[in-house]
Formats: structure tokens, C-alpha cells, sequence
């Protein structure tokens, strides 16, 4: 038994045995008998070893925690405990004294050991003393009892042969660095607030000067982290996000934000491939027209149970991130935003097992009074369209030589007349020579925009993850050339900072 455990013993063998001994209809003088009840040699370890003690006993229970937890019982010579017998005074004053020796031992033990051991405990003190004064401090200066800060910021240096923008008046692609070399930035700070635990309430703030740069929003290797409009100008401040999402039940979440994205409010993002790539118009799942990435006004419920899920959104005022394979070019639009101004309307249905998944999306994409559809391929203006997409994943269960697979194919039916289609293959080797870093490649046939009919790409990265904060990735692309547009090839190290 625990020496602490023996130590609480005290307290209730007295209450235990006070009115057991108020019980005792007379004095039993036999004290050879008493002895031989409380001797040591006759202490018990297991309830079964008493042969009158049955488990229908109204106080089976009670004694046999006595005897487990603090080994304070002894019986009788002959195996038995006679629970049905009255307790004398000189029984209950031998059983007593029994479980004090047991107390006293534990006692100067307990003394040896706060001896022993003064110094280990003096320093543990002073450290929680420490420690309980660096929560004051913290507590006195926290940011916040409801909110957490965390961010991104990234630094781009590369550049692009051939590379081109998109003229300021929406017209037509015009020259941006050639083979000059570019460094851009950008910084992501969000802003997670719950007020009751399950819910969430995101406001991102960003800033970068991408704009009118190759690795930019309308640029023809537009990045990942770049390719989301702001409607500020380079190096000013301005809300990427801003939606609050919440339970309904067990298995509903809704979603309602003034700034959100198709993917905040989708339950499941049918791709694994990821994070770490290069090119927007990788980030598509291969179906760029299905998840277009626009950004708006928005609302949106999902369901997700047993792995199945299901999403429905519908986003106004939409935005074109760089992969839309259904908008133009966004000079032409407004940061003007109100339900009702043109709208992209998204349904998904997924699966996710623990190492795959998939998914099937339809996204209906309507035209604006100010911004036509476009169909690359007939040349005309129409006013929408209709998306399919088809993704899936699979990831292995262990790092090694076989990487994660993700692919998707999709299709865009204007309603004008006419179709456009995409796909894409994308691997990740993920711990891939050190763990933590990664090394991924895709190749597939993308769109970025309404004016660019799909074109061929292809890029390889290599992830070096310098600390759990810090990571360099180095990357090589090649973008086929459309229409009047030259094939670029170009290459960039981006260094990724995590706070």
C-alpha cells in the first residue's frame, strides 16, 4: 500500500471503529485473543481470505476497500472476521492501535524523506513561486483573453523570361521585369477570435507589392501567396478576411463574412498538394473553373460526418484570384461589394478517409453588368458559366520513396456557347531526404484567367525546413505560351517566416 495512502487511514479508522466500539454490549477481558485479532502476523491483503465474509454482504464493499486501499484489517485465527459480532472496546482499542503503528511508521518516513530531499523541494518552490508570478505578468499584459495572433511572411526573390502583366486598362498582356530579377513580400496577420470555443471569428490583414510584378495578382507566373486581389496599393495595409463561422448542432457549420473565400466555407479541400508549391494556378485542385478562389460577400453551411461532407456557398461581387478560368482580368472591377453585384454559387460533395479523399464540385459562375465572361475560344462575351470539378488524394501512411498523389480534372460550359477544360498532377515526397522538408513537382493543364484558354505548366520545389519557423524553398517552372503570349520559364527562392 502507498505510504500516503496509509497516511490518510487515520482519520478514518477513527470515525470507522468510534461507534462500532459504542456498540459493545460488554467488556471482553480474553486479552490473548485480542492480541492474537490485532497481530501483525494476522493482517489480511484480499477480502477472499476471510471464509464468513460473502459479496451479498451489505458491507462487502466497505471492507474490502479497508483491507485494499489501507490494509488496517485483521481477522481471526481461524479465517473468519465474525462481521455479524459485536466489537469490544479492548478489540477496537487493539484494532486502533494497529493502524497508528501503521500511521507512525509512514510519519517518520515521510520525515526521512522532507529530510532528504529539503533542497530539491526548496528549488521546486522558488520555481513555481517564478512561474506563478510570470502568469500575473502575462495575464496583466495579455493581448487578449479571447483572441490569438499568429501570421505569415514570406520574401520572393526570383525572375521570369518572357514574363508579362496585364495592361492597366485590362487590355492585353504588356512586358514586367523580362529577365530582370524581382523581390517581393508579403505578410499575412490573423487574427482568431472564440467566444465560446467552438466558434471562430478570422480577420486577416495583408500587405505586399506584388502589384504590377511578374509573381503578381495579373502576372504570368503569379504566386500562391500573391495571386489574392487586396484593392490597396503596394505596401499598404488591408483586410484579406474577414467572416465568422459557427456550430449548428453536431455536424453543421455556417459560415457569414463580409471578406471571404470559396475555400473558408468549403468542409473539405479535395488536394494535398499544397502549402509548400509555387504557382497559383497549382492551388486549384485541377479545376480551376470549380474552385475559382473568389473572394466577396459570402454565406455558407457544411455538413461533415463520418468522413462524408457536404457544402453549399454563394459568394457576390467575386474577384478573380489569378486562377479563375471564368472572369477577365480584374481592372475592370470594383471593391464595391453587395449581394445581388454578381455571384459565383458553389456546391461540393467529399469524402476524406485517413489517407484520402475526394470530391465533386459544381460552381456556377454569373457575369456582372461590368465584367463579362469571356470565352477564350469563340472570342465573345457571354454571361456565365457553368463549372464541374473532380478531385481526389491519397497520401501513404508512412514518409519514404512513394509520394502523395493529388490530381483533378475539370470543365468550363459557357453559356454563350463554347467550353473550356483543365487537369493537373501533382507529387509530394514529403520528409524527402531530412524529415521535415519536402519535395514536390506538378504538371498539368491550367488556366489563370478568362483571357488565357488554358496553357501547359509545370514546377518542381524543394522545401529546406530550417526550424520550425523558418523554411527556404527554392523552385523551378515552365509556363507554355498561349495566344500572343511566349512560353516563360523562370525560377525564385522564397523564404516563408511562421509566427
Amino acid at each position: 500500500m502507498n505510504r500516503f495512502q496509509q497516511l490518510l487511514v487515520a482519520p478514518a479508522a477513527l470515525g470507522l471503529l468510534a461507534p462500532l466500539a459504542a456498540q459493545a454490549s460488554q467488556p471482553d477481558l480474553n486479552l490473548s485473543g485480542v492480541n492474537r485479532y490485532a497481530s501483525s502476523d494476522e493482517q489480511v491483503t484480499s477480502i477472499s481470505q476471510f471464509a464468513d465474509v460473502k459479496p451479498t454482504d451489505w458491507a462487502y464493499q466497505a471492507l474490502s476497500n479497508l483491507i485494499e486501499r489501507y490494509g488496517c484489517v485483521a481477522g481471526y485465527p481461524n479465517g473468519t472476521f465474525k462481521g455479524g459480532q459485536a466489537i469490544t472496546r479492548f478489540e477496537a482499542a487493539a484494532l486502533l492501535n494497529a493502524c497508528l503503528d501503521r500511521v507512525t511508521e509512514t510519519t517518520d518516513e515521510l520525515k526521512k524523506l522532507l529530510t532528504e530531499f529539503q533542497k530539491e523541494l526548496a528549488l521546486l518552490k522558488g520555481r513555481v513561486d517564478g512561474l506563478d508570478a510570470r502568469v500575473g505578468v502575462l495575464e496583466a499584459r495579455q493581448f487578449s483573453t479571447t483572441t490569438k495572433l499568429s501570421g505569415v511572411a514570406s520574401m520572393v526573390i526570383g525572375g521570369v523570361s518572357n514574363g508579362s502583366v496585364a495592361a492597366a486598362d485590362g487590355e492585353g498582356q504588356v512586358p514586367a521585369n523580362g529577365n530582370h530579377i524581382a523581390f517581393n513580400y508579403n505578410v499575412n496577420l490573423n487574427l482568431d477570435t472564440s467566444f465560446s470555443g467552438k466558434d471562430l471569428l478570422r480577420t486577416t490583414l495583408r500587405s505586399n507589392n506584388f502589384q504590377r510584378s511578374v509573381f503578381g495578382e495579373d502576372g504570368t507566373a503569379a504566386l500562391e501567396d500573391a495571386a489574392e486581389p487586396t484593392n490597396v496599393g503596394a505596401d499598404a495595409v488591408g483586410i484579406s478576411r474577414l467572416f465568422y463561422q459557427f456550430p449548428i448542432g453536431e455536424a453543421f457549420t455556417a459560415t457569414v463574412g463580409a471578406k471571404v473565400r470559396q475555400d473558408d466555407m468549403l468542409a473539405m479541400w479535395p488536394s494535398v498538394y499544397e502549402g509548400d508549391s509555387i504557382l497559383d494556378r497549382m492551388h486549384a485542385a485541377g479545376a480551376s473553373g470549380a474552385y475559382s478562389m473568389n473572394i466577396g460577400s459570402g454565406v455558407g453551411l457544411s455538413y461533415q460526418k463520418n468522413g462524408f461532407s457536404l457544402s453549399a456557398l454563394y459568394i457576390s461581387n467575386q474577384l478573380s484570384t489569378g486562377n479563375s478560368s471564368t472572369v477577365s482580368n480584374t481592372a475592370t472591377e470594383t471593391s464595391v461589394s453587395g449581394f445581388g453585384s454578381g455571384a459565383t454559387t458553389t456546391a461540393q460533395v467529399g469524402y476524406a478517409a485517413k489517407n484520402w479523399g475526394m470530391a465533386f464540385a459544381y460552381n456556377y459562375t454569373q457575369a456582372t453588368n461590368s465584367v463579362a465572361l469571356i470565352d477564350p475560344n469563340a472570342g465573345y462575351e457571354v454571361s456565365g458559366a457553368n463549372n464541374l470539378g473532380f478531385s481526389a488524394y491519397w497520401e501513404p501512411e508512412k514518409t519514404g520513396v512513394i509520394p502523395s498523389i493529388s490530381a483533378g480534372v475539370g470543365s468550363t460550359y459557357y453559356n454563350g456557347g463554347g467550353s473550356t477544360s483543365t487537369w493537373m498532377v501533382g507529387l509530394v515526397w514529403s520528409d524527402a531526404f531530412r524529415k521535415g522538408n519536402a519535395l514536390g513537382m506538378a504538371y498539368g493543364d491550367t488556366q489563370t484567367a478568362g483571357t488565357d484558354p488554358g496553357t501547359y505548366a509545370y514546377e518542381l520545389y524543394y522545401k529546406f525546413q530550417m526550424s520550425d519557423n523558418i523554411s527556404v524553398t527554392p523552385a523551378f517552372f515552365w509556363i507554355d505560351g498561349s495566344g500572343t503570349n511566349p512560353s516563360s520559364t523562370g525560377g525564385l527562392v522564397k523564404t516563408t517566416f511562421r509566427f
